[in-house]
């Protein structure tokens, strides 16, 4: 095979791994039901003046499934997490006894579930644009190859659209997945 065509088969392959990638790391800030350290990963710290990310001045943990703790390194950090916390608009309450945060987080309501379902549905229509975005680029590099026979560019494109399907199939399974996790109560 072409090198050429070889070197846009592989930068498709690895633009359509990083839509995956990307899905993956939308889908585990979508809250469903159980508590993760996670669902802290958005929220930033004022940390001696410098936004900081929650999980670089404290220890994150989920004790079991409806409760996360916040324990601070230095403890005159207390109030700094509990005001990242609430500005970053999880919809958490957290409670401060001294020591550490406690973040107790509630069941999700019917509706809630339906809404976070769809906005898995959304993140995964996204990977699914950025997949064919991705064909698309590769397709058109390819055409543009002078050095290519037409047999050649054909075959590109048909593994390319081969790939693309393997693609948007592995979103399809990953969304299931994180849809019936979102659906159990």
């Amino acid at each position: 095979m072409n090198e050429d065509i070889q070197f846009i088969l592989d930068s498709a392959k690895e633009s359509m791994n990083a839509g995956i990638r990307h899905l993956e790391k939308q889908l585990v800030n979508i809250r469903a039901g159980k508590a993760s350290p996670a669902m802290l990963g958005s929220v930033m710290v004022d940390y001696y003046g410098s936004q900081t990310p929650l999980s670089q001045i404290a220890n994150v943990n989920t004790p079991d499934g409806r409760t996360i703790t916040v324990q601070p390194w230095e403890k005159n950090m207390l109030q700094e997490i509990e005001r990242g916390i609430m500005h970053a608009n999880l919809g958490f309450n957290p409670m401060n006894n001294g020591d550490l945060i406690i973040i107790n987080v509630p069941p999700l309501t019917e509706e809630r579930r339906i809404n976070l379902a769809k906005q898995a549905k959304s993140e995964t229509e996204d990977a699914k644009v950025s997949i064919r975005s991705a064909r698309k680029d590769a397709n058109n590099d390819i055409k543009k190859l002078e050095d290519a026979s037409e047999d050649e560019q054909k075959n590109a494109e048909i593994v390319i659209q081969k790939m693309t399907d393997t693609f948007v199939t592995k979103i399809d399974g990953i969304f299931d997945v994180k849809e019936k996790e979102i659906m159990t109560i």
